[in-house]
Formats: C-alpha cells, structure tokens, sequence
C-alpha cells in the first residue's frame, strides 16, 4: 500500500466524510458565477502573500489617441450643452443632447468598430462617464447604461452573428434605444424568485406557424425604459411540452424585444431622488417572440444567470465607480476651493481643524477612488470579467462617494442645501442613494457577494474541495478531495507560521517593493501582514463554520471589508507607482493607507470577537492581532492632506483631473474663479491686515495701488456671488412640482 492511498483511506476518508456534511455546496446561481468570470488580484490576495512586483507590472491604463481625442472634443462638446439646474427643472435631457449622443456614438463607445461603435477601451469608457458626470448626473447615467447594463454587452459575448449583426449598429447609431429590463415587483435582489414567464409555445408569426414564446412580465427600476426601442428582458423560460428536447433550457433567460410589439406596455416614470434620467416601469401581456430572439439563440435558453453575472462583472466595475469618482472629485475640486474663500470669524473656514478633518478624508477618498478605478479598468482591458472586484468596486465606490459627498455638504452647510443654479453639489447628494441601491443593493453585495464569491472564486484550494464533493463517482471524490484537501493543509499552515511571524513583526519580515521609498516600503509590509492574517481567519471560519458561513453575514461583511481595504490600498500603491512617485502626492497614499490598514484591523478584531467557535478566535487574536489598536491617520497627516486641497498646486490639479467648469460658465466656472482671485491676492490681504487698514485707505496712503485694490475688490465680488444661494416665486415652485393630475384648484 503506497503512502498515499494509506492516507486517503485512514485519514482523508473520515474528513471526507464530514466535509460532505459541513462544507458550503454550490448553488446554480453561484456556478453560474463562477462559470462566468475570471480570478486576477482577487486571488492574489485571498493567497495570503501577494506578489507585489505582478501587481506593479499590471500595464496602468491609458487613452489612445483617438479616445483622448473623443474625450477632448465631442465629450467636452456634450458637456458644454450640459445645464444640471435646467435639465433638473425640465425633467428631461434637451432634445439637442439626445440628437447630439446619438450622432456621436455615445450609446455605442464599447461597440465595436466593425458594428459602427467607438470600439472604446472600458478606460475610455469610464473617463467619458466621469467626464460627463461631473457636470449632470442625468447626462451620465444616460451614457452609462447603454454602454454597460444594456442587451449590446450581451450580444457582444453571447450574440449569434446575425443578432450581432442587425442589433449593434443601430445600437451604436442611436437608431434603437436599449434598456435592460431585470427587476421585478415580486423579486429584487433575488431574481430567481421572479414570476415573469416564457412558455415554449407554436403561435403565428408574420403569418406563419413559429416556434417561439409567449412571454408575460412586470419590470420596475429601468432605466431608459419609458424612451427604449428594445428590451433586453430576462424572464423564466418553461417548456411543459417539451419542445426543445432540452430540459437544461427551462431557467432564466434573456431575449431582445422590440417595444413596438403587441402587448408590450411601457408604462410612466419613476423619478429616482429628483434625478430625472429615464427610468420607469414597463410590462408585457402575451407577446410573441420566435426563438431566435433569445440572445444567443436557443442553444442560450435557460444560462441567463450565467450570461448576466458575465455581463454585469464589466458593467458594475466601470458605470458606478465613474460616477463615484465624479461625486468624490467634483466634491474635492469644489469644497477645497469653498474652504479656501469662504471666511469665519476673519479666516478661511478650511484653517478650522474640524473642517480639515472632513477636507483631509475628502482629498484621500478622492484620490483611492481614481486609482481603484483605474486598476480595474486596467484589469478588464485585459479581458478579465473581475466579478468579486467588481462587487467590491460597485459597493466601495458608493459607500465612498457617500461619505465625500457628506463631508462637501458639511462643509459646505446652507451653501449646497439650497436648490437651484448656484447649487453645483445639489444633484450629486440626491443621486448617491440610486447608487448604493441599483446594480445589486450595497447590503446584499457586501454581506453575501464579496467574500461569499471571493473565497469560492478566489481561495488556492476551496473550490477545488466543493467541485470534489458534488462527483458522483465516491473513488473519483474521494481521490480529488484528498489531493485538494492535503495541498489546502500545507497552504493553511505556510499562512499560519507567515501571519503570525509578520504580526509579531509588526510586518518587518514581510517582502516588499523598495523602489519606492522606505515609507512605501513600510505599507507594503504591513499589507502582506493583513494579507496573511486574512487568509488564516478566512480559513478558521470556513473550517469551524462550514456551509453555515452563508447565514453568518454579518461575519461574512467584515471578511469582505478586509478584502474590498486590501484591493482598495494595493490600487493606490499602483497608482502612486506608476505616476512616479511623486512626493507631493505621498501624503494622500499614506492618509488611504493608515485608514485602510485600520479598517482591516477593525474587521478581524469584530470577526473574532464574534466567531462562535471561542477557542478558534482566541488563537488567531494571539497570531494575528498581537499588541495594542491601530489608531488611523494622525492629525497632522489630516491636515496635511487637507491643505492640499485649499491651496493650488499640480498635486490639487491630479487629484480633481477632468473636474472643471466647461464653456459657458455657471456656479462651479464663479467658484473657480473666485478660488484663483483670492489666492493670487492672498498677500495682498495680508498687507490689509498687517496696516489695519480698509482697501480705500490702503490706496490713499501707498500700501496698495490702484490695480491691486481693483483685484482685490474682485475677489471680493466674486466671493460673494458664491456665497450667495437661489430664491424662487412660490408660483415658480409649485409649477415644477411632480403631480399626477393638473393642480387646477390650486391656481
């Protein structure tokens, strides 16, 4: 008897056994998740020690020529066109701006050339979106869905050639307008719960007998349904008569449905917190389609599941993160330069330290924002799907644009609570609660999705134990099994002896990058610290836990915000490399690396303070958290990024890129310039102070000129422009109020 089978049969057989009573078994949505997509840094970090040098060597992203070309000329041209208040006030984008993203190939940027689109890289794509963003959230939500929640990322990767070849160059021209029509009245973030129905059935078509579906449904949330052409609508296919020969087939599934097809009733609008994108219910009573409607022909009934989580992986790791990174820059861009000119008690309220502590987290979130971005993009442009980082970037993003957006609010008090033109930060703090809810409710994604997903997808061994079990031949599993389950010891106790040595270390044993200065070097280390000791609890959960780790979410939360902290830190040690390590932007990487690593800290502590398993968590806090609290970033650090954010410079310029007043003006072009008024005068100011003297005093007696009293008086203008806030004829406001029926009693 060799060694091995002597193992297998004494030692593997009996933990076999229970593993096939204790271990998580896969759902069909979750194979379907896994069918879908790909593993990239994800899995690096679920290893427990994470190759730097294959993170620093990932291409960054970047423009062509001609998508930065786009991006100077047609995407500012459609931003020029752009009055958030108006659009607001209208209720809908202008018809120019429809006209003018449809001739432009805005509904087409991820199409391909051969189909007539831009064929855009998804950077492109999401620096058009962020673009965009920052001047209507209205205009960007319209761009991004066509480009990312639409049937053309379906048919681009599950479309037969003559799907592909009829529908993506009308959906590249603006001929057709799509919208993907998923959530149901009776099932939301559960969407295998939906009651919408297609029957296999023979019915006449164009005036002969046709294989095809009866379809019968009621959709809500969708964006761009009141104004779409086409429907890309997932429904639950059955065939009691068994016409397709497939059983497979029944399940969920995804069709193109022209509007215009009898019984298809597209219904009035929702209007999502005052934002006024289209979006609204639609329904459909017996319609008719043939077969070849589904996308990707018959052979594609019933893998909707699979072909959504494909779709989604791309569209959830671009469309919200661009938003997100619009709100965060915008608010940093915006509040910095409010800080500066606005004046309490005879100084700029930025000096105030309890304004500094919001403008310091503002300017780093800002900046962790751009680079998760930007290596995600990075990561899909190399034809990744990214299906748990995208989970981690849609929820991070908006939790994060969240809480920018907050602090420029606080900041900002009765300046930006007052609706109206002078209010450029009024629409991005109505949008952030669509954003936390649409594309998978926040609470679901990051109690169930990020680590739920991530340690099936992304675990060294896990997956290949649960693939061992579900063979049905018990030799044949219990061979993949043993083989699976020895390399998972070996690995769990490698991880055991690394997060303990690092942790008593305080990380110092750990490899790191020393390109970068010894304080880059520094987080490095202490990132491979949290990698290791995320690895291990994951692996104590999962052992002492099985299967019910699924129920335990609130656990499950805290393991995946110890992941979502190590993407979201090892994206900013990426793009502090590859923009050179500039020294002036340092303190803001440093700033995401103190709250991130404190973060991680704070999550292992809650897991193992409510691991049930007591022994098991007292263990791993010996190993993993030895010594005292990690406390954040300092106050001086604070401060430090919050001056970046009050005086200009070329770390200001990087940090809110692309955030500018366009052509025409408006309230942020006012605040612009007053920020660059009152910064050029600032000594001048200083000179009044100093005397003690009024400007027309100054001028009197020689301590000002004529000129720098005019400059002064300017700046002094255009502060209070921007200070000022709309008021509005109680006539006005009652006129753009949502009502159902004309208010005639009340004229």
């Amino acid at each position: 008897m060799s060694i091995r089978t002597f193992r297998r049969d004494t030692l593997t057989r009996p933990i076999f056994k229970w593993a096939r009573t204790q271990l998580p078994s896969l759902s069909e949505t979750e194979r379907d998740a896994i069918d879908a997509g790909e593993v990239w840094w994800d899995a690096e970090l679920f290893s427990g020690n994470p190759d730097w040098a294959k993170l620093l060597d990932v291409k960054p992203a970047s423009l062509t020529e001609k998508e930065q070309a786009f991006l100077e000329g047609p995407c500012e041209e459609l931003c020029s066109m752009l009055d958030d208040w108006e659009i607001t006030r209208a209720g809908d984008l202008p018809e120019p701006v429809w006209a003018f993203m449809k001739s432009g190939r805005f509904f087409g940027m991820i199409i391909p050339e051969k189909y007539g689109g831009l064929g855009f890289s998804h950077f492109a794509h999401s620096e058009v979106i962020r673009r965009i963003s920052t001047c209507s959230v209205a205009a960007g939500v319209t761009v991004m869905v066509p480009n990312s929640l639409g049937p053309g990322e379906l048919l681009m990767q599950f479309g037969t050639d003559e799907q592909r070849d009829y529908w993506l160059p009308r959906l590249a021209e603006g001929l057709e307008i799509p919208a993907f029509a998923l959530t149901s009245e009776d099932a939301g973030s559960d969407a295998s719960a939906m009651l919408d129905s297609g029957i296999v059935c023979k019915q006449n078509w164009k005036g002969e007998e046709t294989l095809g579906l009866r379809l019968n449904w009621s959709k809500r949330y969708i964006t761009l349904g009141p104004v779409s052409t086409v429907l890309g609508l997932a429904f639950k296919l059955r065939d009691p008569d068994g016409l397709l020969g497939n059983p497979e087939a029944e399940g969920i599934t995804c069709a193109l449905i022209p509007t215009d097809l009898p019984g298809v009733s597209i219904g009035r609008r929702h209007i999502p917190c005052g934002q006024v994108f289209q979006n609204g219910p639609n329904s459909g009573k017996d319609v008719f389609v043939p077969l070849d409607h589904i996308i990707g022909g018959p052979d594609y009934a019933g893998k909707g599941w699979m072909m959504l989580m494909s779709a989604l992986a791309a569209g959830r790791g671009v469309s919200l993160p661009s938003l997100s990174c619009a709100a965060a820059s915008t608010s940093a861009h915006a509040t910095g330069a409010y800080a500066r000119i606005r004046e309490q008690f005879g100084i700029p309220v930025g000096k105030f330290e309890g304004v500094q502590s919001h403008l310091g987290r503002l300017a780093a979130n800002a900046y962790t924002l751009d680079s998760a971005r930007k290596l995600t993009c990075a990561g899909l442009d190399q034809g990744r799907k990214l299906a748990v980082i995208s989970g981690i970037m849609k929820s991070n993003a908006t939790y994060r644009m969240r809480q920018a957006v907050d602090d420029a609010m606080d900041i900002h008090a009765g300046k930006t609570v007052i609706d109206g033109p002078k209010n450029y930060l009024g629409n991005l703090h109505k949008s952030v609660p669509v954003g936390i809810t649409v594309e998978g409710a926040n609470i679901l994604t990051r109690n169930m999705i990020i680590f739920g997903q991530g340690a099936i997808r992304c675990h060294p061994y896990l997956l290949d134990e649960i693939l061992a079990l579900d063979k049905k031949d018990d030799n044949e599993a219990l061979d993949a099994f043993d083989k699976a389950f020895w390399a998972h010891v070996g690995h769990s106790l490698k991880t055991f002896f690394r997060a303990a040595g690092r942790a008593w270390t305080g990380g110092a044993l750990a490899p790191a990058p020393t390109h970068g200065g010894a304080a880059a070097a520094g987080i490095y280390r202490r990132m491979s610290r949290y990698a290791a000791a995320f690895a291990l609890v994951s692996d104590f959960a999962l052992l002492t836990l099985g299967g019910s780790l699924k129920r335990k979410e609130m656990l499950s939360a805290r393991l995946g915000d110890v992941l979502s902290e190590l993407y979201l830190l090892s994206a900013v040690m990426k793009r502090w490399h590859d923009d050179g390590h500039k020294a002036a932007d340092f303190p803001l990487v440093e700033w995401a690396a103190e709250d991130s690593l404190a973060k991680m800290a704070q999550g292992l502590d809650e897991v193992l303070a409510n691991l049930p398993n007591r022994a098991a968590a007292f263990l791993l806090r010996a190993v993993t958290l030895p010594g005292g609290s990690h406390r954040g970033p300092s106050d001086d650090l604070t401060r430090e990024c919050a001056e970046l954010l009050l005086t200009p410079s070329p770390t200001r310029d990087r940090l809110t890129r692309g955030v500018r007043a366009v052509r025409g003006g408006g309230a942020l072009k006012t605040l612009e310039d007053a920020f660059a008024h009152v910064a050029e005068t600032e000594p001048l100011r200083r000179k009044l102070r100093d005397a003690k003297v009024s400007v027309d005093e100054a001028v009197a007696n020689g301590t000002l000129t004529a000129e720098e009293a005019d400059l002064l008086r300017k700046a002094e203008a255009l502060v209070a422009e921007v200070v000022a806030v709309d008021d509005f004829d109680p006539a006005d406001i009652l006129r753009n109020q949502y009502v159902d029926e004309p208010r005639e009693a009340a004229q």
